[in-house]
């Protein structure tokens, strides 16, 4: 199949030199001359395409899109072989200057050929970011860190507790999930104390007013094997954690930064908090070390503080945004048609937020001890935009922005 990538290559390229009756190069569009073997057509004047009514318009337009499959399968091979090649060179998973340069050769191929650049970068970072999926896969259960040994995840039917399940179970660890919605089996257990503490991992994904006191039940039960929690929240956890580590237990605590739809770690964040066992915080990050995934250490106390804001505050803005929407009276529908970029992007993410468990936002605002100071800063801010539209001070509202434009500007 490989020969046809390159044959697809010759007849989509920005030019041929043994094609017009002159020999010269030869640009090619899909505006005029016959149909070439990708979709396009020779723009000389001494080639006319053929007239074609819609159906078989439409049939061109059905082979190109399955040659289009056919290429893309091809592309995947490649990748696959790449993989390969990476993981015994030692070479990293990412290669940023290789994606920088396949983005600026398909945009100058794309004007040269009278195409939208931005339509080909889209298409080319949907396929490389396709590839790094799959190579971040292998890669995984390639280097089989599990091998052998035994997971448990307490809620492992939950969103979260799923992912890690499946994950555990791509590296080859023997996985048993315990939680309360599912019924005894192979593997699942409803009572998680049922499964017994014999793992060589156990994560705790319940929810974060279950967590502690599981935690706690743990500390009881003694496990030899690395124990870690995976809350939005760690100050409702402490206690649970302390009891872990002075029964010489080997405890950490995660939190991922990112959602249970999660594919591709690249760009993710993984959040490790260290709980007084330096070696059980290593241990933890081992684990994910074939991943992409950028691990960042936090201390348990500004853990919670700076989470107040990065989930707090932007899960209550956009709690806020739709409930507005909500209590307006305006039709949704309505709103819809007439939206705009900026209606639209915000549209966006608090529909999202709208879509996820309410439960788990509750907690995170209710539990977090920090949590009171960035919703009073957001009521605080409403109610100075309110002021200052209200009074017509144009420049109070342009320092606004302005601050607000240098703030966001020093994120790097």
């Amino acid at each position: 199949m490989r020969g046809a990538m390159a044959n697809a290559i010759i007849t989509t390229g920005v030019a041929a030199t043994n094609i017009g009756t002159d020999a010269r190069p030869v640009a090619w569009t899909r505006r005029a001359g016959p149909i070439l073997r990708a979709g396009f057509f020779c723009a000389c004047d001494s080639c006319k395409r053929p007239s074609m009514n819609l159906d078989e318009l439409r049939n061109q337009l059905s082979a190109i899109d399955r040659r289009l499959v056919e290429l893309i399968a091809e592309r995947q091979e490649v990748v696959s072989d790449i993989g390969k090649s990476k993981r015994s060179t030692g070479a990293g998973t990412r290669d940023y200057k290789r994606e920088k340069d396949v983005l600026d050769m398909g945009r100058a191929q794309a004007e040269a050929l009278g195409v939208d650049p931005d339509l080909i970068e889209h298409l080319l970072q949907l396929l490389i970011r396709t590839s790094l999926e799959s190579q971040e896969r292998d890669r995984v259960v390639a280097e089989a860190k599990g091998d052998g040994r035994r997971a448990l995840v307490i809620g492992g039917a939950g969103k979260m507790g799923r992912w890690f399940a499946d994950f555990f179970a791509s590296q080859g660890f023997a996985t048993t999930i315990a939680d309360v919605t599912v019924e005894d089996g192979p593997g699942r257990f409803r009572n998680w104390t049922d499964a017994g503490v014999d793992y060589d991992v156990i994560v705790v994904a319940a929810p974060l007013a279950v967590s502690g006191r599981i935690l706690a039940q743990l500390a009881v039960l003694k496990p030899q094997g690395l124990v870690f929690d995976i809350g939005s929240l760690k100050s409702p956890l402490l206690d649970g954690l302390e009891e872990l580590r002075s029964a010489g237990c080997r405890v950490t605590s995660l939190h991922p930064m990112f959602g249970p739809d999660t594919r591709l770690l690249s760009g993710r964040h993984l959040i490790f908090c260290d709980a007084g066992d330096a070696q059980a915080t290593a241990d933890a990050k081992e684990l994910f070390a074939a991943t992409m995934v950028e691990q960042l250490d936090m201390g348990l106390d500004d853990h919670d503080r700076l989470i107040a804001y990065v989930l707090g505050l932007s899960h209550a803005l956009n709690i806020a945004f739709f409930t507005a929407l909500a209590d307006s009276g305006e039709a949704a529908p309505r709103l819809a048609r007439m939206s705009s970029t900026t209606f639209d992007s915000q549209l966006l993410v608090s529909a999202a937020v709208a879509q996820d468990n309410p439960h788990l936002y509750f907690e995170i605002q209710n539990l977090n001890k920090f949590g009171l100071g960035p919703l009073d800063a957001l009521c605080e801010a409403a109610q100075r935009i309110r002021e200052t539209v209200a009074v017509g001070d144009e420049q109070a509202f342009v320092e606004l922005m302005e601050r607000g434009r240098d703030y966001l500007a020093m994120r790097g």
